[in-house]
């Protein structure tokens, strides 16, 4: 399981041998059940998770109960409620697996201490965060800008090989468009 995650530090930072085996040291390998809940509402957020196998959803529920699903992450992407965990406070959100998936986590505290121990992590989870602020800010504009076609075009760019592993209203709801108008659309593109 170390493998994916050491290819992908290596891929972004280039720590040393003994950097990173200070990282591997502090994760802990995690297993969620397809359907089953990572988090939920109101839990207290210590850790971040890392996906090895899999792939999850992160959601939150209106005051309508409506569904809003922020992030899919598959394989070597980091899935999290990150306000919660870089705040130390309450999650907002659901993380629920729609595949059987094998992560790996990291508590807060050992992150802030290894951040003393190995600073490149640092550098590490710098660069991942930009990214992610990046794609969000991305995400929002071609809500605003673009039709569905466009942003379906984007997902699929975004998500690679997903489009089988997700129910076509998860990434309907996603787009921030009906399930119907993107039927419409992928049908339109075979």
């Amino acid at each position: 399981m170390h493998t994916a995650i050491t290819k992908h530090i290596q891929h972004l930072v280039n720590p040393t041998e003994i950097d990173i085996q200070k990282f591997l040291s502090i994760l802990n390998e995690v297993s969620v059940s397809k359907g089953a809940y990572l988090l939920k509402p109101a839990t207290y957020v210590k850790h971040e998770y890392f996906v090895v196998k899999g792939c999850l959803k992160a959601y939150y529920m209106d005051a309508k109960g409506s569904k809003h699903i922020l992030q899919f992450a598959v394989e070597n992407w980091w899935i999290g409620d990150f306000e919660a965990f870089y705040n130390q406070s309450t999650s907002n959100l659901y993380i629920e697996a729609v595949e059987d998936a094998q992560l790996l986590s990291i508590n807060h505290d050992a992150l802030q201490m290894l951040y003393e121990d190995a600073p490149i992590f640092e550098r590490y989870f710098r660069i991942l965060i930009t990214k992610a602020f990046i794609s969000q800010q991305k995400r929002i504009l071609s809500t605003q800008e673009k039709n569905t076609k466009e942003r379906y075009l984007d997902f699929c760019k975004s998500y690679p090989s997903i489009e089988h592993r997700v129910a076509n209203y998860d990434i309907a709801n996603y787009l921030g468009v009906t399930p119907e108008n993107l039927s419409r659309v992928r049908t339109s593109l075979k």
